[in-house]
């Protein structure tokens, strides 16, 4: 189908105007929706009845009468590099980067195998009916020249970058203080802002950048407006502890970053397990951003993520996969790790939160909700289809279900790829 055709999508219609937690009529729904796209943006959503009337003789509908009809979900946390090494047993996070994750971005040095796992890759998100993510890439520029290749073939909106290790880690994956900035600094006058794509700054974590090169991502940061920053915030403690030995100057981990000039607006931090209230106070103040990895929290051994104080605190937070030491590239066996965290910590997250996450709160934490995660008109139209009787299990199981809250709570609990019917990007089915 061609983008630039009138098109419209027929189904039960379900996205937010709002976070539910703050608000409870964020949520609308239309039990018999049409989504009508144009030009690969929303143009109207609405009841069926309503819209159908609207559309031109011939405007090619696709019906999916029976299914949910979401926002695209957006991973604001995950390695490209780390997808063959899923699933790889028995490490927490120091002992997985030595004995996995190293080894495996050694291969990236070579831009055909870079190529191919990027396409693979942004397959398996489109997939599981993920249409952004930010994602991490390596050390090598071709890693995120594949990356970004890969994403604007497919149309899809998506944040990389090089990763910044000049300490602390294996020579064959160290770059310099001055070749990290020049090197990234080529990468966003080639590749931010063109088409979909955006450019982050990515020191991998504190310990792993030396005070200089610390210092030039900071400068990178405010010399180019508009990229994201992302890097790795106190995931685990005995991470926690080493950088406290390494800066005996801050105040705390967080405080490494912003004394490099490392916060602000589109800075986004994975994980974020191990701080306290005017660490998140902090964070708040300066817009940045924390990503909530629940599946990689659990299979590292890292700790339970505080939903509860970021909100209080009013911190902007989304949903990260984090492949490799995530377990899964759904969102919705994301969602289901977390209700099971936050349960573990006294919140009991609802259906409409969860889904809320995925799309238009995964956004917001991105400054991308002006863009992407509902269906207001004017918006990138990317979506997913969900059906709700994929499997035998979840069709008994939806059949009795007696709400919407319920049903999509079932498809949070029981829903993985296997769910997702159809992934559209900018309209158009992939």
């Amino acid at each position: 189908m061609n983008a630039s055709r009138l098109s419209a999508v027929r189904g039960e219609i379900v996205h937010f105007l709002a976070d539910p937690a703050a608000d409870p009529r964020a949520l609308e729904h239309f039990a018999d929706g049409v989504l009508i796209v144009r030009d690969g943006h929303v143009a109207e959503c609405g009841p069926a009845a309503a819209l159908l009337a609207k559309l031109p003789s011939g405007t090619p509908l696709a019906d999916h009468r029976g299914r949910l009809i979401l926002p695209g979900f957006v991973d604001t946390h995950v390695h490209y590099p780390q997808t063959d090494i899923i699933a790889s047993h028995g490490e927490q996070l120091l002992e997985w980067l030595e004995n996995y994750t190293f080894p495996a971005e050694r291969r990236f040095a070579d831009p055909a195998h870079a190529a191919e796992v990027a396409g693979f890759f942004c397959d398996e998100l489109l997939r599981n009916g993920t249409t952004t993510a930010a994602a991490f890439a390596t050390v090598h520029p071709a890693s995120v020249e594949a990356l970004f290749a890969a994403a604007q073939a497919r149309r899809m909106r998506l944040i990389t970058g090089k990763v910044l290790m000049d300490r602390n880690c294996p020579e064959f994956l160290r770059d310099t203080a001055e070749t990290g900035y020049a090197e990234s600094r080529a990468l966003i006058e080639r590749w931010h802002n063109r088409d979909r794509l955006l450019y982050a700054i990515t020191p991998r974590f504190a310990p792993t950048s030396t005070p200089a090169q610390m210092a030039l991502a900071g400068r990178l940061f405010r010399e180019h407006p508009g990229v994201f920053l992302q890097s790795h915030l106190a995931e685990n403690r005995a991470e926690v502890d080493w950088v406290a030995r390494l800066h005996p100057e801050a105040r705390s981990y967080l405080d490494v970053y912003e004394r490099a000039g490392q916060l602000g607006m589109r800075a986004l931090f994975a994980h974020c397990l191990w701080l306290d209230d005017t660490d998140r106070r902090c964070m708040a103040e300066r817009g940045a951003a924390m990503s909530f990895c629940p599946t990689s929290n659990l299979f590292l051994g890292s700790g339970l993520f505080d939903l509860r104080r970021a909100r209080a605190l009013g911190v902007r937070v989304g949903l990260g996969t984090d492949v490799g030491g995530g377990t899964s590239l759904s969102m919705l066996q994301t969602l289901n790790e977390a209700y099971k965290v936050l349960q573990l910590g006294g919140l009991s997250l609802s259906a409409a939160s969860g889904f809320h996450l995925a799309t238009l709160g995964g956004a917001h934490s991105l400054y991308l909700d002006d863009r992407i995660g509902n269906f207001a008109p004017g918006k990138e139209a990317d979506f997913v289809v969900l059906d709700p009787r994929a499997t035998p299990l979840l069709a008994r199981r939806s059949a009795g279900c007696t709400t919407l809250e319920e049903r999509l709570f079932v498809l949070m609990m029981l829903g993985d790829d296997r769910v997702v019917a159809a992934t559209h990007v900018m309209g158009v089915p992939m």
